[in-house]
């Protein structure tokens, strides 16, 4: 029998294979785990040329997936104006001046990454950007990438004025007399975006490998890029990834949600179709369709079933934005599951949880069940009757766990503007588990931290890391085995990789070495784990 090219020895193997949950060695073979199990069994496979890692005691796991990312998008940003990882005016200042001034030659000043609690009532003005950058356009996506940040000129220059009446997937903030004070909110980030230049291909790639190589410092192997198609200003990924793919230079495993136009209606499935046979190349496809059936809690576009309260406590007449009829929802996702389609929804609020269940409902009862892994991303507000659906429609949630905990965004822009009764049904992950819902996870990022063992430390704890303050509704925490169990198998599932996500004989070598055993620490420290090594295939990817 051929020797081993790779032998892990002498750690604490997690399986996430509940027939053999423990070992302490692995072999990989080409690209295939060839034995799992202990240390004297598996190092008699090694050959004279076989690498040996001794672990050491630490520990080797599936390769982390992130079943919703905008991967491209984020390593954009990190190449434009970045403004994450702080909530510091005063520091928002400091590097836009910076920027602009390092790049004189850039027509517009682009990026983004700030954050709604650096601004009262989370609306930044024009005027703070028009005394940083007075002769240039600028444009500054948010963190959540639901709204932009933009100066005067750049208002000029697309023709936005107090006469531009607000598109009806969202709103143009405005001062007094109907001026535009700066801020625009979902579609109408595209009113001054589609006048922003475009990234070309080559931008687009090396964004993507930026983020490959980031994603795989944190122990991602494969994920779901949740948006390939033009919206808010957003560049088409497509071309990227394919011809990431096509040189050789995609590393991670990568399943693409192609856009669905909101704009338009059942129309656009034949070019989706063509746009699936046409984005396939090694590593990377494109299976899924994404739909974005609401908005955000925070600018009072998720769609809910109370209506949100003003600052004075009061109901209002708004209940949030469902950007597809509910009605025509239930036909197009029909329509899609009959042709093989995944469909990946964007639902926060607890009126949009429900359509996109009532849709997949109708899906399955006009097709049949036909395993096309439908999943439901965000769900901030799930309606405690919709908690029971998600089961006997294999509708997966797909989780973004950073965002359970205390923290400025949720306690003083969402949670006091929620209505009735749905403050206390806000990321209800151990309900949908308890209920038996297939469990998958993601970052969003860059609207939040790419990094799974921060998502992780959030779900085991609700406690953002390092976080002083209480749990944020305990009874809905995870135990670490299903957190684990979220961010490996249960987003290979939704991602379509079956050979992976788990470490057994003749599956895919997508594993990665942590510092530590998960298990055999304090839950409170599960966010200073780190990822020493990620393999994909069998190849390394990152070593530290």
């Amino acid at each position: 029998m051929r020797p081993a090219d790779l032998v892990f020895v002498a750690g604490s193997v997690l399986t996430m294979d509940p027939e053999r949950p423990r070992a302490t060695a692995l072999a990989v073979t080409g690209e295939r785990i060839t034995a799992v199990g202990g240390d004297d069994e598996v190092r008699a496979l090694a050959g004279p040329d076989t690498v040996v890692v001794d672990l050491a005691g630490r520990a080797l796991l599936p390769g982390f997936q992130d079943a919703h990312v905008h991967a491209v998008f984020g390593g954009l940003e990190l190449g434009a104006c970045d403004l994450t990882e702080t909530t510091d005016l005063d520091e928002y200042r400091r590097r836009i001046t910076a920027y602009a001034a390092e790049h004189p030659e850039r027509p517009w000043i682009t990026g983004g990454g700030w954050s709604m609690e650096s601004f009262p009532g989370g609306l930044p003005t024009r005027q703070m950007l028009d005394e940083l950058v007075p002769d240039r356009p600028v444009l500054l996506v948010n963190r959540d990438h639901h709204g932009a940040w933009v100066n005067t000129r750049a208002l000029e220059l697309a023709g936005v004025t107090a006469a531009t009446p607000d598109p009806a997937d969202g709103r143009i903030e405005r001062e007094p007399d109907g001026t535009p004070s700066g801020m625009l909110q979902e579609g109408a980030v595209e009113l001054v975006g589609g006048a922003a230049p475009r990234p070309t291909e080559e931008d687009l790639v090396e964004g993507l490998l930026r983020a490959q190589a980031l994603l795989h410092s944190y122990g991602i192997t494969a994920w779901q890029d949740a948006l390939l198609g033009s919206y808010g200003g957003h560049p088409d990924v497509s071309a990227a990834y394919l011809a990431a793919a096509e040189r050789g230079l995609l590393t991670a495993r990568v399943n693409g949600s192609l856009w669905w136009d909101r704009d338009a209606g059942a129309e656009q499935i034949p070019g989706l179709v063509a746009r699936r046979e046409a984005l396939r190349h090694g590593r990377f496809r494109a299976d899924t369709v994404k739909i974005m059936q609401d908005g955000i809690a925070e600018n009072g576009t998720a769609a809910m079933t109370a209506p949100y309260k003003d600052a004075c406590g009061c109901a209002t007449a708004n209940a949030g934005l469902s950007f597809v009829d509910p009605a025509a929802l239930r036909g197009y996702v029909t329509a899609l599951d009959a042709l093989g389609f995944q469909v990946h929804f964007h639902a926060l609020g607890d009126r949009a949880v429900r359509e996109a269940l009532d849709a997949v409902e109708a899906a399955r009862d006009a097709n049949g069940p036909r395993g096309n892994r439908h999943h439901l991303a965000h769900l901030q507000v799930v309606h405690p009757a919709d908690v029971p659906r998600f089961a006997p429609l294999e509708a997966v949630a797909n989780l973004q766990p950073l965002w359970a905990a205390h923290e400025p965004q949720l306690d003083e822009l969402t949670t006091p503007f929620l209505g009735e009764g749905l403050a206390d049904r806000q990321y209800p992950f151990g309900d949908l588990h308890r209920a038996g819902a297939p469990l998958a996870a993601g970052s969003d990022w860059p609207v939040s931290s790419a990094n799974p063992l921060e998502g992780i430390h959030v779900a085991v704890n609700r406690i953002v890391p390092d976080g002083d303050l209480p749990a944020f509704l305990p009874e809905q925490r995870l135990a670490l085995d299903t957190a684990l169990a979220a961010y490996t198998s249960g987003s290979a599932y939704v991602n379509g990789l079956d050979d992976t996500g788990v470490l057994r004989p003749g599956l895919l070598a997508d594993v990665i070495v942590l510092d530590r055993d998960p298990a055999a620490v304090p839950s409170s420290d599960l966010a200073a784990l780190r990822v020493e090594a990620t393999y994909v295939g069998g190849e390394r990817v990152f070593g530290a």
